[in-house]
């Protein structure tokens, strides 16, 4: 993670109290905090602006916790979220694991739990997947959050130039064809904007896209991968990757 990054928080919680005292307690570790008291107003929130981690009350009126965390999973995939409540029971815990959210704590939270796991949350490698398949990257999402990656989704190069403002990615998975465009395009925005980020073209095209990944490869991306994928040799690539991430290109 770059030096000078400062990771996001979304704090939402209808007891403003706890709302109040969580956000103080963030900013005091150093992190960027915002808060919300519900969960409208947490996607008004959402909309403008990526978090690394939302910290969200399971039971608030209007839009519970896990009915929020759902519509942020659809806005902003990348965004861990960490459920507090105080009513938790095996099926809504359940529930809410099965729906991607990370951990679901009890309240009244231990705050040294809280921030190991805040920490932890952080320091997953952050990935960009673009990719028009949207079913495919339903499914990347879910093996890549199994193994410890957090995961930014884009659909087009203008998803990507979005998604890559204020985010810290790491590694960034490319499809080389794309809707109005191609890979390539999506491949230089990356460069632009986090160029120590690692980058891993993908196609299930070949041989029609092989020559336009010979290029990619040849301006400094660091691998290729091919659509059906190897999923064990494709999280080979991303941990590979990221143990050699910071060493000369």
């Amino acid at each position: 993670m770059s030096d000078s990054y400062v990771p996001s928080i979304l704090v939402v919680d209808d007891e403003r109290d706890i709302c109040s005292n969580l956000t103080d307690i963030l900013v005091d570790f150093g992190y960027r905090v915002d808060s919300a008291y519900d969960g409208f107003l947490a996607l008004d929130l959402i909309r403008e602006r990526h978090y690394d981690v939302a910290i969200l009350d399971l039971k608030m009126p209007g839009m519970d916790g896990l009915t929020l965390y759902r519509e942020i999973k659809k806005l902003r995939a990348e965004t861990v979220a960490i459920l507090v409540t105080a009513y938790a029971g095996e099926v809504t815990s359940g529930e809410a694991l099965n729906a991607g959210a990370w951990r679901v704590l009890p309240k009244p939270v231990n705050m040294s739990t809280l921030l190991k796991l805040v920490g932890l949350a952080n320091d997953e490698p952050l990935v960009l997947l673009v990719d028009d398949d949207r079913e495919l990257c339903r499914s990347l999402w879910d093996v890549l959050r199994e193994h410890g990656f957090r995961v930014g989704l884009a659909h087009d190069a203008a998803g990507a130039s979005e998604q890559l403002r204020g985010m810290n990615y790491q590694l960034a998975l490319i499809d080389m064809k794309l809707p109005n465009g191609d890979g390539s395009e999506v491949y230089r925005l990356v460069r632009g904007a986090v160029p120590e980020a690692r980058t891993v073209v993908i196609t299930g095209c070949r041989p029609e896209m092989d020559g336009l990944i010979d290029r990619v490869l040849a301006e400094g991306a660091d691998a290729a991968c091919y659509k059906p994928f190897d999923v064990p040799g494709l999280l080979k690539t991303l941990g590979h990757l990221m143990e050699t991430k910071g060493a000369s290109r």
